[in-house]
């Protein structure tokens, strides 16, 4: 068939148009991703040579390396008890830093690999999704694992006084994608503790790294200033919110972590006499956690907090940063212990506004940036979802979207 003049030109103005949004959405370069994960938010291996056992089930001695967390066959009653000494932290106060119990070596696999921080689980069992549902969405629109999309696990246990290469290695991870990648700057999808352990990475860089190497913080159900229910655990534990698990077995290993520490309520959000815990004979307020932690008799608590007190800086990020978090689910607010008497007893949570983990306040602290200078003219978006709670945000689809429209369009 031939065509005439009139009919090419018909032709033009129909199809090009469509040439047009085609090459508009592949011209958009893509900006690769780096995952950081909150809490628990990565793998974990260990391998032992131990002097000795807590129970005789337990094994003293591995030559090989073998998944510590999450592994939920270790979590198992009697194994639990295994798996609590073999995870625990012994703080030492002279050098104010921790180290893993006697003849327990540990080790964060996978550096740079999203696996780790897809799948918690390494045999990928449905409760250790983490990262998973994002990193799909995002290679389904044309990202690839482990060139445009990366992970950045860390020693989850330990706050950022003891994870300084972490740091290190996060700006050549950072600085490494971004050549490969086109020199395209780079987007933080974060969560959780994660939030402000890259809040702390882009405080230490300056801004004209930022502005070359960082498009973007998302965070996901950001921790950025702590929130009771740290308080919490270091008084009764935490469950994990697992029937078969008991919150005072789990806090033995849970109150060692100088993480839990650095997670305590922020004095920069917290008002010096707000009462967190009150027993029938006093109140402890944000500035009365020294006693709170004598009177549980754990007074390594308040020194791990005071290792980690600088680090609760909340100056701006100097980067674009999306705020997206559940709220409307009741979390803990305040621990009264008047009906059962004093802190060795169980006390009563009273609850406020948060995403059942984070409180309202931590999770749209990034909102204090806005008209900030350190901003400048980097945009801050925040956006609250209703009972969407704290791990339900990685699976979350409004979120998914959210996400694919920052970076894809």
């Amino acid at each position: 068939m031939k065509w005439n003049t009139l009919g090419l030109c018909i032709a033009f103005y129909i199809i090009a148009p469509c040439f047009c949004q085609i090459f508009k959405k592949s011209a958009k370069p893509l900006s690769p991703v780096i995952f950081v994960p909150g809490d628990g938010g990565n793998q974990m291996d260990a391998r032992l040579n131990k002097p000795d056992v807590v129970h005789y089930i337990c094994d003293q001695k591995t030559d090989y390396w073998f998944n510590i967390w999450l592994n939920l066959e270790l979590l198992a009653p009697y194994e639990i008890y295994c798996w609590i000494d073999n995870i625990l932290l012994i703080y030492d106060n002279d050098t104010r830093t921790t180290q893993n119990s006697p003849g327990v070596e540990t080790r964060i696999p996978g550096w740079g690999d999203p696996e780790v921080v897809e799948w918690i689980d390494p045999s990928h069992a449905g409760s250790g999704a983490y990262f998973k549902d994002v990193a799909n969405a995002l290679v389904a629109h044309g990202y690839v694992r482990n060139v445009s999309i990366r992970g950045a696990p860390y020693d989850f246990r330990k706050a950022p006084n003891e994870n300084k290469q972490w740091f290190v290695d996060l700006k050549v991870l950072v600085e490494q994608t971004y050549e490969t990648n086109g020199k395209v700057p780079i987007t933080f999808i974060v969560h959780s503790m994660g939030a402000p352990m890259t809040l702390v990475f882009l405080q230490k860089q300056n801004r004209t790294w930022k502005n070359r190497y960082i498009a973007r913080i998302i965070s996901l159900a950001g921790a950025w200033a702590g929130s009771v229910k740290a308080v919490k655990v270091f008084a009764i534990g935490d469950d994990l919110g697992s029937h078969m698990l008991r919150a005072s077995v789990m806090r033995v290993e849970q109150i060692t972590s100088p993480s839990l520490a650095w997670l305590l309520p922020s004095p920069h959000f917290w008002k010096p006499d707000e009462v967190l815990v009150q027993t029938k004979s006093r109140v402890y307020t944000i500035a009365q956690l020294e006693d709170f932690f004598i009177d549980l008799a754990y007074p390594n608590g308040y020194e791990m907090r005071k290792d980690t007190m600088k680090y609760t800086d909340f100056t701006a990020p100097g980067v674009e940063v999306h705020c997206l978090f559940g709220s409307g689910i009741p979390t803990v607010e305040k621990l009264n212990y008047t009906k059962s008497g004093d802190l060795s007893s169980k006390p009563t949570l009273i609850n406020g506004d948060g995403d059942g983990t984070v409180n309202l306040r931590s999770l749209q602290a990034c909102a204090r940036w806005i008209g900030a200078k350190e901003q400048l003219s980097k945009n801050i978006s925040t956006l609250s979802l209703p009972g969407v709670d704290h791990l339900g945000i990685l699976g979350e689809q409004s979120v998914v979207q959210y996400i694919l429209g920052v970076l894809t369009t």
